[in-house]
């Protein structure tokens, strides 16, 4: 398998939350991010915002996230090679 099919496939089996996660980043074109913004995940609900937390701590313990202090936190090379993975194996949208 390539690697960027293994990462795609990685991401793929990734829950919704975590996806998410890692794709504001990008979508938010920051190179850190700080817990309450990755909070927005979640909205407003305590529960989901629980269940944020526990999935960045999940994700850090996976690699793909690193804590920068501060509550800050960035995507790993191996976060980052997971989302352009994913990104490639999507097909575009057509118009």
């Amino acid at each position: 398998m390539k690697a960027q099919t293994v990462y795609a496939f990685t991401f793929e089996l990734m829950d919704k939350l975590a996806q998410q996660i890692l794709r504001m980043f990008e979508q938010w074109n920051k190179e850190t991010l700080d817990l309450h913004e990755l909070f927005e995940a979640g909205g407003n609900d305590p529960a989901e915002r629980t269940a944020v937390f526990d999935t960045v701590e999940r994700l850090v313990k996976e690699g793909l996230l690193e804590e920068r202090g501060n509550d800050f936190f960035a995507l790993t090379e191996e976060g980052k090679k997971a989302v352009r993975a994913e990104d490639r194996a999507q097909p575009e949208a057509k118009p």
